[in-house]
């Protein structure tokens, strides 16, 4: 099954595939149960765009292009948390799921950051390219 390759490729990969699940299912329940169709676009986009940018970043042609695709994943996990701000506090979804998805989405941000700033520290800072 292609979803259990992606989970096992690596950590962050994984946790980004089950975080876009979260965010496919959240979707469904606005569009269907509540009838909000704007800000649940934004969401799926920025959700699932974090493990597609994090997936090219894996397959990056250089250790440069593996970092620029992971800041991209960063930012779209940002907009995520965005999105998730604006739909707790207009009230389209709960504090209970707002909280476990935004923990979800803080944790990836922080991997990311980390991944980012190690790999900055040991390919860039000593002249390596």
């Amino acid at each position: 099954m292609a979803s259990e390759k992606i989970k096992s490729e690596s950590i962050i990969a994984g946790k980004a595939y089950i975080f876009a699940l979260e965010i496919v299912k959240i979707y469904k329940v606005l569009v269907e149960q509540k009838k909000e169709y704007v800000l649940s676009k934004q969401l799926l986009r920025s959700g699932t765009s974090i493990g597609t940018n994090i997936n090219e970043a894996v397959a990056g042609q250089s250790k440069r292009d593996f970092v620029y695709k992971l800041h991209i994943a960063l930012k779209e996990a940002r907009e995520t948390n965005y999105w998730l701000n604006l739909l707790k506090d207009s009230l389209y979804i709960s504090l209970v799921e707002f909280d476990e998805l935004s923990n979800k989405c803080n944790e990836i941000m922080k991997m990311l950051s980390s991944i980012i700033i190690t790999t900055k520290e040991r390919y860039f800072n000593k002249g390596n390219s």
